[in-house]
């Protein structure tokens, strides 16, 4: 925790003192680069999920806050690679970040509307023309790695700002993958996150295989 509310502790800087003699006197952590380090980077962003989904239902919040540090890692080792070779170092990532955060949010950090003015739809519709406008002439291309429900979930939110029609529904003749999309839009539609809905449902698919409960 913080030594005062909004004051952070020398924590992060100590971590990134740390994270530089490891990478001057580890063999292995000599060898790293951005991209050999990817792995991990999706790994543990995934063991992060599943932290969370743990907290959420059984308050383990400890494990959360261990699965964040190991997060935290990944971002701080290609922070180190990059300061190394001059590219960038984490004052320039967080200095970015927190630059794009004030001006994604014009509602809370400029003389826009008061928060309590606007809904969350407004605002996540405010943050997506900033977007656009900061994006213009960059590729838009979704990652090629991001799993499928959250990948069609994407396309289909992208179909829905540029004013195409919606998905027709699929029928029973449609091939799986057509369907599983028409899930997705379906989902889309009730306001659902469709890979969250599917994660929740297969956790407690394992709870009931564990108390050895019928289906």
């Amino acid at each position: 925790m913080s030594d005062q509310a909004g004051a952070p502790t020398a924590a992060v800087a100590e971590f990134v003192t740390v994270m530089r003699r490891l990478r001057a006197e580890c063999p292995w952590k000599q060898e790293q680069t951005h991209r050999s380090l990817v792995r991990y980077l999706i790994e543990e962003a995934y063991e992060t999920v599943d932290a969370i989904d743990e907290a959420e239902t059984g308050g383990d919040y400890d494990h959360l806050a261990e699965e964040l540090g190991d997060l935290l890692l990944q971002v701080v080792f290609h922070a180190v690679i990059a300061e190394e070779r001059g590219d960038f170092d984490l004052d320039d990532v967080a200095r970015g970040i927190t630059a794009k955060m004030r001006r994604r949010n014009p509602h809370v950090f400029g003389s826009d509307e008061a928060v309590e003015e606007l809904t969350a739809e407004q605002v996540d519709e405010r943050w997506q023309r900033i977007k656009a406008v900061e994006r213009t002439g960059r590729p838009e291309d979704l990652p090629s790695a991001l799993p499928a429900l959250l990948y069609a979930d994407k396309v289909l939110v992208r179909r829905d700002r540029s004013g195409l029609p919606p998905l027709p529904a699929a029928g029973p003749g449609d091939d799986l993958g057509r369907r599983l999309l028409g899930l997705v839009a379906e989902a889309r539609a009730a306001g659902v996150d469709p890979e969250q809905a599917l994660r929740d449902a297969v956790r407690a698919l394992d709870v009931r295989d564990e108390k050895g409960e019928d289906r």
